[in-house]
């Protein structure tokens, strides 16, 4: 197989969640035939490998001979997996892989996608001396781009009454609250449109219907908010009744004093918000992103204020986007 019959493209997003272990009702639904596991030796310039398969049906032998000619082929001199250095330049060039950023493994990992015509290569890079460079997933492509484009529509979570609180995408997560004061983070998988499931049991359970799970939620006095993955984990906001600058924390009511001083120096709120979104800015935080951390903080996380989608890139509420489904995602 030469470099003309496969497509290679950096990873998406949405792809990275599915370049790890998942459970096997998913690894089932999207075709997962195996994976591959290898490192480049002491020397970067070794390839040790090893196979664990999952679907032994769909390893036929045309499979086989495919992925072979594709590792062989990204092998070669020049290629990606030819030595750990090219591998480095490789994964720092954004326009051939995707850096995941700190979702998955602290921003360590990289991802390319490989397209032939029957099967898609999720291969998941670390050009990191000591660890394993490469984890290549491989998928059935019809398959995992079936469920892919079932899954981008999210994970809806009701109230017993039926009525939708909230959306979050594959892969995001929630926050259980008990009636002690104790919470539980977990994350969650989109199974089908009716099912989703935990990364950690919940009462003897991870797999749950959206019906059930609220039932249940509510019979045992708890209360699920969303912890969406677009929203930073904390940002500063100006409190004008205090001109001070407090700490918003995703998943808190109210927020934190901080040890800034009250802004005795600083003559208007304008010039207030401008410190505030100095301070955003040299975490990473963007307007949309803290004016939903304040809404929800003060009107709740699940409520549409609380998406950063809902913001344009002033911070400013997008009227014309309050009655889409997508903003509650």
């Amino acid at each position: 197989m030469n470099e003309q019959t496969f497509d290679l493209s950096p990873m998406k997003l949405e792809e990275a969640i599915y370049s790890y272990s998942n459970s096997q009702q998913i690894c089932s639904q999207t075709g997962l035939i195996g994976y591959l596991r290898a490192d480049m030796g002491t020397n970067g310039k070794e390839f040790w490998s090893t196979w664990n398969g999952f679907r032994n049906d769909l390893k036929t032998d045309a499979f086989r001979s495919e992925f072979d000619d594709v590792i062989n082929s990204l092998r070669e001199k020049g290629q990606f997996l030819s030595d750990r250095q090219t591998l480095s330049n490789f994964c720092d060039d954004t326009q051939k892989a995707l850096k995941f950023g700190e979702r998955y493994c602290a921003g360590r990992d990289y991802g390319v996608r490989v397209n032939t015509q029957d099967y898609a290569y999720l291969m998941r890079l670390n050009p990191h001396k000591g660890e394993y460079n490469l984890y290549c997933y491989c998928y059935r492509k019809d398959w995992l781009d079936s469920h892919l484009a079932k899954a981008r529509r999210g994970i809806r979570f009701i109230n017993s009454h039926y009525k939708e609180q909230f959306h979050i995408p594959d892969g995001d997560h929630i926050r259980i609250s008990y009636p002690d004061g104790s919470h539980k983070d977990l994350t969650c998988r989109y199974i089908d449109d009716y099912h989703f499931e935990t990364n950690e049991k919940v009462r003897m359970n991870n797999l749950f219907h959206i019906c059930e799970f609220a039932e249940m939620m509510e019979g045992n006095g708890n209360t699920v908010i969303p912890l969406r993955s677009s929203l930073p984990d904390q940002c500063y906001i100006y409190v004008p009744t205090e001109n001070r600058i407090g700490i918003v924390k995703k998943g808190e009511s109210g927020y934190y004093k901080t040890d800034i001083l009250e802004c005795n120096k600083i003559k208007t709120h304008d010039e207030a918000k401008t410190f505030v979104d100095e301070l955003n800015s040299k975490l990473g935080v963007t307007s949309a992103q803290r004016a939903a951390m304040m809404a929800g903080s003060m009107f709740g996380w699940h409520t549409l204020a609380a998406d950063p989608k809902s913001y344009d890139n002033k911070g400013q509420l997008m009227k014309t986007q309050n009655k889409t489904r997508d903003t509650a995602r």
